[in-house]
C-alpha cells in the first residue's frame, strides 16, 4: 500500500437537539452540494482513492477483461408476443446501451434469433445508444407501446437524478411528436385506444404524489389524482387484459387502489376499498372478475376474488398459510399464476380454469382445486413470471436462475406441462456449471432464530477460504440465489461467495421482515454478524469481506461498529449510513415515507434513542476498523452523497485501522454509472479491491 496523506475534512460544529439530546455534527457542511468546499473535498477524496489504489490498476484491468470476455456482447433477448408483434432487445459489441426492437408476429412460436443477425422485417423502436449520444449518463425511465402497437411513450434522464423527460414516437412513421413533458417519474400507462397517456410527478421530497393525464396533441395536461398524505406514493398501470387502468397509492404498510375503464380515460377512478392502516392489497383483472391479493388478517397474504361491480367485496380463494408468502398473482384468459415464497425459495402455482363454466366463481374455485406447482431440480434457485404481456395464451414465460445456473428463459406449456428452454444467458470462456457447487447453511442467532445462508464456490476450492459475505435486510426485499458473471472472477481465484438472508428481508415470509424493522431493526445487524461467525466456526471461511449497498450499506456500517474484528474489509455502496439525521429531516427525499420502515425519531423519543443506538455515523469509535471502501454518486436522490462522505470523514478522524476510502461518481445517480462497459469497470474496481483484501 502507498503512504499518501488522506484528505482531512474541516470540522464545522453544527448543534442539534432532539428530545433533550444535544448532538454535535462537525461534518454537516458536506450536505451543501453547491458549496465549493464540498466539491473540492469530494474531488480530493477521489484523488486520494486513485493514489491508494493505483497499484491495483493491472488487476482491475484483468478483472474487467474477464467480465467482458465472459459476456456475449452482441446478443438478443427472447422475443415476447404482444398483439401483432414480437418484442425484444439487442445489444451490440462496443455499444453501451440496449436497442429495443420488434418484428411482426406470423405465428405463436417465438422467431428464431441469432446474435448479430437482423431478423426479417425488424423494426427499431428505441436505440439507447443513439439517444445517449456523448452524454456521460443516460437512463430510460419508461418505454411503453400503446395497445394498438402504433405509438411509443418513452422517458429519458441524462443526469442520474431520476427526473425524466417524456416523449412520444409514432412507430408507423418513425415521427417524433412535438409533445414533450419534463420532470416526470418512472412508469406510466396508456388508455385502451392509445389516445391518452397517464404519468406521475414527484414532490420536493422525491415522492411520486400526482397522476396526470396527457392527451396526444394537446398542451394542457389534467391532474387526475394527488396524494396528500406524505407517507404515501402513487403509481399507475394498465391491466394485462387492457380493460382497466389501475391507480395505486401506498405507504410501507397500507394500500389503496382505484380503477377506471381504460376505454374511458376522462372518466372518474373509483376506489376498490378505502385504505385501512396495515392492510395492503393489489388488484388483478381476470376477464369477468378480479383477483385481490391482500393481507387483511393474513400476515403472509391470501388470494381472494371479487365481482367487477363490487371489487371491495372479497371472497377467500387461497387462504393464508404460515409457511407460504404469496407474492403476486398474474391473471390470463384461461388460467392464473401465483408467485410465492416458501422455505426461503420462490415458486409458481398454476390455477387452470379448465372449462367454459359461465359462473366465474365456479371457474375460480375449480381452478384452485386443480392447481399445481411447477417443480425445479436444484436445491437453491430463483424463479418468477417474466414477459407475459398477452392475456390470451397457452404458454407461461418464466425466468429461472441459481447460483451456478445462468439466467434462463423458459416457456411452460400449460396443456402438456412441458418446460421449454428458450435461452440461457451465454457465459463465454468455457464456463462449466458442474465445476461449481451451491449450499444452504443455517446460522443460529442469539435469540435462537435460524438464519439461512446461501453459498457458492468452485468444487476445487478448499476450506476455509476467503469469503465475500453479502447482505441487505430491509423493505422485505429478498436477495435470492442468483447467477453473476462478475462473481466468477472471485470464485475462480479461490473465493467463496455467500449471502446472509438476514431479518428485515423477505426470504422467510412476512414475519422475517417484521422481525427486522422499526424497533427490531438490530436483528438485521446481529444476524449478519452471527452469519459471519458461523462461516468461520464451521470451517467455511477465514478472511471475510462484507458487501452491501443502499439499505445494505446501512447494514455494512452497523456491523462494522458491532464487530469490526470479524471483517477483513467492507464495501459499502451508496450506503445509508447517516440514517438518524436523514430520518429526522422531513424535507429530505423519502424521509416521511420511510417512517413506517424505521420509525419516526422526530416525534417519538423512544425511536430516536433506538436509532441512535445503531446508526453507523453516530456510533463510530476509536477501535481498529477494517479497511472500508465507500462508493457513492453525487446525483443520487435516494441515499444522498453526503452520508458516506460524512461517515468516511468521521472514521478517519476517530477510528484506527483502515484505510477508509471514498469514491464519488460526480455524474451519476443511485445505480452508479449507466453504460454497461462503465458499469463493468466500476465492478472490476470493487472486485480488485476485494481480491486484495481477501488474499493479503
Amino acid at each position: 500500500m502507498s503512504s499518501y496523506t488522506p484528505p482531512v475534512a474541516k470540522k464545522v460544529p453544527t448543534e442539534r437537539t432532539h428530545h433533550g439530546d444535544t448532538v454535535i455534527d462537525e461534518y454537516a457542511w458536506l450536505s451543501d452540494k453547491e458549496d465549493p468546499d464540498t466539491t473540492a473535498y469530494l474531488e480530493a477524496e477521489n484523488d486520494f482513492l486513485k493514489q491508494e489504489t493505483a497499484h491495483l490498476s493491472d488487476l482491475q484491468e484483468q478483472v474487467f477483461q474477464e467480465i467482458k470476455g465472459r459476456t456475449q456482447e452482441t446478443d438478443l433477448s427472447v422475443p415476447s408476443r404482444k398483439g401483432a408483434w414480437w418484442y425484444f432487445t439487442r445489444t451490440e459489441e462496443g455499444k453501451q446501451y440496449a436497442v429495443s426492437c420488434r418484428v411482426p408476429a406470423d405465428s405463436d412460436a417465438p422467431p428464431e434469433i441469432t446474435p448479430g443477425a437482423r431478423l426479417d422485417r425488424e423494426q427499431v423502436i428505441l436505440d439507447g445508444n443513439e439517444l445517449a449520444g456523448d452524454s456521460a449518463f443516460f437512463s430510460v425511465g419508461t418505454s411503453s407501446v400503446s395497445p394498438d402497437g402504433t405509438m411509443l411513450a418513452y422517458s429519458t434522464d441524462y443526469k442520474g437524478d431520476e427526473r425524466f423527460t417524456l416523449r412520444f414516437k409514432n412507430l408507423e412513421t418513425g415521427e417524433l411528436l412535438p409533445d414533450e413533458i419534463t420532470d416526470i417519474f418512472y412508469g406510466g400507462a396508456w388508455s385502451a385506444d392509445g389516445s391518452t397517456f397517464f404519468y406521475t410527478r414527484v414532490d420536493d421530497a422525491w415522492r411520486p404524489f400526482q397522476v396526470y393525464r396527457h392527451t396526444l396533441g394537446t398542451q394542457e395536461d389534467v391532474l387526475v389524482y394527488e396524494e396528500g398524505d406524505e407517507r404515501y406514493w402513487v403509481g399507475i398501470g394498465l391491466t394485462r387484459s387492457e380493460r382497466y387502468l389501475v391507480l395505486g397509492a401506498g405507504s410501507k404498510i397500507t394500500s389503496e387502489v382505484r380503477i377506471l375503464d381504460a376505454s374511458d380515460p376522462t372518466g372518474e377512478f373509483r376506489v376498490v376499498r378505502p385504505r385501512t392502516t396495515g392492510v395492503e392489497y393489489g388488484v388483478e383483472h381476470a376477464d369477468d372478475f378480479f383477483y385481490v391479493l391482500h393481507n387483511e388478517n393474513a400476515e403472509n397474504f391470501e388470494l381472494a376474488t371479487a365481482p367487477l361491480d363490487d371489487p371491495g367485496t372479497w371472497t377467500p380463494l387461497i387462504p393464508h398459510r404460515a409457511d407460504t408468502r404469496l407474492l403476486e398473482i398474474d391473471a390470463f384468459s384461461d388460467h392464473a399464476v401465483v408467485h410465492f415464497r416458501r422455505d426461503g425459495l420462490t415458486g409458481l402455482r398454476v390455477l387452470p380454469y379448465g372449462s367454459a363454466e359461465p359462473d366465474w366463481r365456479v371457474r375460480a374455485e375449480a381452478a384452485e382445486r386443480n392447481a399445481y406447482e411447477i417443480d425445479f431440480p436444484e436445491p437453491l434457485y430463483d424463479v418468477g413470471p417474466a414477459g407475459n404481456p398477452e392475456f390470451t395464451t397457452t404458454r407461461l414465460r418464466l425466468a429461472y436462475t441459481s447460483m451456478v445456473t445462468p439466467p434462463s428463459v423458459y416457456d411452460y406449456e400449460l396443456d402438456t406441462h412441458e418446460l421449454i428452454l428458450l435461452k440461457q444467458r451465454p457465459v463465454l470462456g468455457g464456463y462449466t456449471p458442474a465445476d461449481y457447487e451451491q449450499f444452504r447453511e443455517w446460522a443460529t442467532a442469539a435469540d435462537g432464530t435460524k438464519i439461512p445462508i446461501s453459498i457458492v464456490k468452485r468444487k476445487d476450492t478448499g476450506k476455509p477460504a476467503p469469503t465475500v459475505l453479502y447482505g441487505y435486510g430491509s423493505y422485505e426485499t429478498s436477495i435470492d440465489p442468483g447467477f453473476s458473471i462478475p462473481r466468477l472472477s472471485l470464485l475462480d481465484r479461490g473465493f467463496i461467495f455467500a449471502v446472509a438472508h438476514v431479518r428485515g428481508g423477505g426470504e422467510m415470509g412476512r414475519h422475517w421482515y417484521e422481525d427486522g424493522k422499526l424497533t427490531r431493526k438490530r436483528n438485521t445487524f446481529t444476524d449478519f454478524v452471527d452469519a459471519a461467525r458461523h462461516l468461520k466456526a464451521s470451517g467455511w471461511s477465514e478472511r471475510i469481506i462484507a458487501r452491501g449497498g443502499s439499505a445494505g450499506g446501512l447494514l455494512m456500517g452497523a456491523v462494522t461498529n458491532l464487530a469490526p474484528e470479524e471483517f477483513a474489509g467492507v464495501v459499502a455502496e451508496v450506503p445509508f449510513v447517516d440514517a438518524l439525521n436523514t430520518i429526522l429531516d422531513p424535507s429530505l427525499p423519502l424521509t416521511v415515507i420511510e417512517w413506517d420502515e424505521w420509525g419516526d425519531p422526530l416525534h417519538n423519543p423512544d425511536v430516536y434513542a433506538y436509532m441512535k443506538s445503531y446508526t453507523p455515523y453516530e456510533n463510530v469509535d476509536g477501535r481498529p476498523y477494517p479497511p472500508i471502501l465507500a462508493i457513492t454518486s453525487l446525483n443520487d436522490t435516494r441515499v444522498l452523497y453526503h452520508e458516506p462522505a460524512k461517515w468516511i470523514a468521521r472514521l478517519r478522524a476517530t477510528a484506527s485501522g483502515g484505510p477508509f476510502l471514498l469514491k464519488t461518481e460526480m455524474g451519476a445517480g443511485h445505480g452508479g454509472r449507466s453504460g454497461r462497459y462503465d458499469a463493468w469497470r466500476e465492478e472490476a474496481f470493487a472486485l480488485s479491491w476485494i481480491i486484495e483484501r481477501g488474499t493479503s
